[in-house]
């Protein structure tokens, strides 16, 4: 089922549990054995829909739209991961959590989906409503640079 959904959004299918794959300006993240989170662009989420359910038509599944409930924004730059360290007890050295690993974590008292793009970059999603608390953390560590 899982390789049907990838094959019709264009993606590959990926045997590494916390990984995202990515295509183009669409990506999947492997959340739980049972939860991928796509990410498509901006207005996509009905053709995305449409197109998962046409592949996935015969077998059992469940696709939920959140998009209205979530939000994401990019921690970017040489002190990205230790800014995150500040709410997140993840160890994000690139060793531990290396480029296009994802998870669902904690940042402070909100619960997160933290995802590395890039060397140096991060994608946090939260939902909504937590997401001026978690600015406002990550903001803490610019106005003290850290040591």
């Amino acid at each position: 089922m899982l390789a049907a959904a990838a094959g019709a959004l264009g993606l590959t299918h990926s045997e590494t549990p916390c990984r995202a794959v990515r295509s183009d300006a669409r990506s999947a993240l492997w959340l739980g054995p049972d939860e991928r989170l796509l990410i498509g662009p901006d207005g996509a989420g009905e053709e995305l829909a449409g197109l998962l359910q046409r592949a996935l038509a015969e077998l059992p599944h469940s696709l939920v739209e959140i998009s209205h409930a979530q939000t994401a924004f990019e921690v970017t730059g040489a002190g990205a991961a230790a800014a995150l360290n500040t709410g997140c007890p993840l160890d994000l050295d690139p060793a531990s959590f290396p480029v296009d690993m994802c998870t669902r974590t904690v940042f402070a008292k909100a619960q997160i989906v933290l995802w590395r793009t890039g060397p140096e970059t991060f994608r946090v999603e939260t939902g909504r409503s937590f997401a001026p608390y978690v600015t406002k953390i990550l903001a803490l560590p610019a106005r003290e640079p850290l040591p």
